[in-house]
């Protein structure tokens, strides 16, 4: 694992090597984890320590529950303390944000856990303070997108908190705990399905495009580059802001419009009705402007809905003929929308929601107003997790000429391309000698990560061993498998629901356990951390054996 050269402050990095400090991190830890070793009985010498990537899927609050309940078992049984890095991809992600805010965790995780699984099981965070963070998020950066609504209007309801903490900050209190890596994707490349350079981290110290090796010290992400060099700050996105990105699955089709609207407009009839209170001033003029957004909300759900919206397109149109007094009218003309042309429906739509957004920020100018527009705008365009691209004109050959031509790039949820964080640990200079891959999808094929893995590195001539995986364990899957082979990392998959922990009721298992049935109950969330930790328990001999097998001699002279 060779060191990065030192980076000026508000640099970008080309390289494929580690940060200079994690470099340190891993150099320390692995001292850490020796000691581990010899108190479960496996001897080795420092330069054999294996490097274990614990590694957590995809799969909502699933997903979160679940890899609480396998880390809570992992510590009990003394292999968290064998853990170098860990990594998430979505709800994975929930779990890791959550524990780490308390410095070193793991040492005191039977703590820690209840006091997730109480707040889990708790109230959601109110209306006011949901709106003061999404005006928070409005007013303090450049760019704005729906994964800003995301975090306020969608997450707090699943985690019950917002969690206001950098990644960059939390990390300094942090000692005896794995390394995070959090991963997501950058959508244009995902689009033009050039996979190499989609996979993209956030450690404590770089963000940036895994695989490319081209990153930037992670409290810079976001802020606007040009040639390599920082030339505007923004501020570093927080914890709540970051969970929104990796759990972002609904940002790469408009498969669940309808779904954001209706949670847009909820949303929205909260401010009416505080309005209406008297909380707010109410000066007509702003009243207006905000029930012709309203409309618009309703406008847009109607055609989705295969509703005739001809009455709110009416009505649109007179408010702001008196908006403007009369002095503008929509560019587009009014038609006859037929509604079941979907393709034609969706398109009008498009553009009538941005005809109208113009012509009011025109003409109204009040904050709440400016955030709403933007907010319609953004659904209008369907914008997410865009930011300002750190690599615009870099004119650097080892980075592709995509990723230097954009002044902006948009990131989403990483299990819209691999459910699992299968190319954050790839990283040739991470060295990784074990993988332990946690999933908690709710694919019908559960080797459906694994496999897709496999094809990726096959393509893209990353060491992965062969998988053998028996036909008939695909509808009855077992509780472990281990896939190997020379000059490879061992591949440890271990499926949430199988017929061990389960039993022949694993299929009722899945759908007890939804992805987007609403937050958990209070009995719910002990049962899952019960199933999850069933697999490491049952597994901890095997396990065992895995790591003893993983020891190898590794060249350390770069990382001391």
């Amino acid at each position: 694992m060779s060191p990065s050269k030192p980076q000026k402050s508000g640099s970008v990095r080309i390289e494929h090597s580690l940060n200079k400090k994690e470099n340190e991190f891993v150099f320390s830890r692995r001292k850490d984890i020796l000691q581990s070793l010899k108190k479960l009985h496996i001897y080795c010498s420092e330069g054999e320590v294996p490097n274990i990537a614990l590694l957590g899927s995809g799969g909502g609050e699933r997903a979160m529950v679940g890899l609480l309940g396998s880390l809570d078992q992992l510590q009990k049984t003394g292999l968290l303390d064998c853990v170098l890095y860990l990594s998430g991809v979505s709800g994975s992600t929930w779990c890791m944000a959550s524990l780490y805010q308390e410095p070193d965790w793991s040492t005191k995780l039977e703590t820690v856990k209840d006091e997730i699984i109480q707040r889990l099981s708790g109230p959601a965070v109110g209306w006011g303070d949901a709106y003061n963070k999404l005006e928070k998020y409005y007013e303090e950066k450049d760019i704005f997108s729906l994964t800003d609504v995301w975090a306020t209007m969608f997450i707090t309801t699943y985690l019950k908190e917002i969690d206001e903490h950098t990644l960059s900050d939390q990390w300094d209190q942090q000692s005896k705990d794995p390394f995070p890596i959090y991963t997501v994707i950058d959508k244009q490349c995902k689009q033009s399905e050039d996979a190499d350079p989609s996979w993209f981290e956030f450690t404590p110290y770089e963000a940036g495009y895994s695989l490319t090796g081209a990153f930037v010290e992670t409290s810079n992400f976001g802020s606007k580059f040009k040639n390599g060099r920082k030339i505007k700050n923004q501020p570093e996105i927080d914890m709540l802001y970051l969970q929104a990105l990796c759990g972002s699955a609904l940002a790469d089709g408009d498969e669940d419009i309808k779904f954001l609207w209706e949670l847009i407009k909820d949303f929205f009839h909260h401010l009416l009705l505080k309005r209406e209170t008297g909380m707010f001033e109410e000066p007509s003029k702003e009243d207006k402007c905000l029930q012709v957004l309203m409309d618009l909300v309703d406008m847009n759900l109607s055609v989705l809905n295969g509703i005739d919206p001809s009455a709110l397109d009416e009505s649109i149109r007179i408010k702001l003929k008196e908006l403007t007094e009369g002095k503008h009218q929509l560019v587009i003309q009014t038609q006859k929308l037929i509604v079941t042309d979907k393709e034609a429906a969706k398109q009008y739509m498009k553009q009538f929601t941005e005809d109208v957004c113009h012509d009011l920020s025109h003409y109204c100018n009040f904050l709440s107003l400016g955030l709403w527009l933007s907010i319609i705008k953004c659904m209008a365009q369907w914008i997410w997790g865009r930011k300002y691209d750190f690599l615009h004109n870099m004119k650097d050959k080892a980075v592709p000429a995509a990723l230097q031509e954009s002044e902006t790039r948009d990131y989403e949820d990483g299990g819209l391309l691999l459910n699992s964080p299968y190319f954050s640990v790839l990283r040739e200079e991470r060295n990784i000698d074990l993988i332990i891959s946690l999933d908690f999808s709710d694919d019908n094929d559960p080797f459906t990560t694994v496999r897709d893995a496999a094809e990726t590195c096959k393509k893209l001539n990353i060491p992965f061993p062969e998988l053998n995986i028996p036909i008939k364990d695909i509808k009855k899957p077992k509780d472990f498998y281990v896939f190997n082979g020379q000059n490879v990392p061992t591949v440890i998959h271990i499926p949430l629901f199988n017929v061990v922990n389960c039993g022949d009721d694993f299929e009722e298992c899945k759908k007890k356990y939804g992805t987007f049935q609403g937050p958990y109950t209070a009995e719910m969330i002990p049962d899952l951390m019960e199933i999850a930790g069933k697999n490491i328990t049952n597994n901890k001999e095997k396990l065992l054996e895995q790591i003893r097998l993983a020891m190898r001699p590794k060249n350390t002279q770069n990382n001391e």
